[in-house]
């Protein structure tokens, strides 16, 4: 059984994310979601609930599970034995970014990273852009799954979408 990690911090999960996911899925045998603590990036969601929230995005889907990268990304890699690190890419910046996590990764594991280009559709989709929007009231519903934009909302203290005082 061929087993792959797509990690991310998921901050929060989005409908790209579960895109890649899916694919990944399509090419091993099982997929490890790992929910990472970015050292860069301070999270909106904390790691119990990004982790909730993605087990409920990911229900139903046979041979994918979420799991916590408690440090390094490669010591997680050895940890659940998984043969390949899965990325997204939505285009140049994200390659630019990625591409130097990938050779570290490998210099560390010997484990490869493949990299699936995002649908087009939704290369749009940026769990930073999605939080921004939901900062200053607008609709993301249709940007993430089911339950993660009422998360995103609590979390920022925000008015539903559309505005307006209750």
């Amino acid at each position: 059984m061929t087993t792959a990690v797509c990690p991310g911090s998921f901050d929060p999960i989005t409908l790209g994310h579960l895109d890649v996911v899916r694919r990944a899925h399509s090419l091993f045998d099982e997929v490890v979601v790992g929910v990472a603590q970015n050292s860069s990036k301070k999270a909106l969601l904390p790691a119990d609930v990004r982790v909730e929230l993605a087990r409920a995005a990911l229900d139903g889907l046979d041979g994918v599970r979420v799991e916590v990268i408690p440090g390094l990304l490669a010591d997680f890699v050895r940890e659940v034995g998984a043969v390949a690190v899965v990325k997204g890419l939505r285009g140049g910046a994200d390659f630019d970014a990625e591409a130097p996590m990938a050779l570290m990764n490998r210099h560390l594991t010997g484990v490869e990273t493949v990299f699936v280009i995002g649908d087009t559709a939704l290369a749009h989709i940026a769990s930073s852009l999605v939080k921004d929007v939901a900062r200053f009231g607008g609709e993301i519903d249709d940007l993430v799954p089911p339950g993660v934009s009422q998360a995103v909302r609590d979390a920022l203290g925000a008015r539903p979408a559309g505005g307006g005082s209750t």
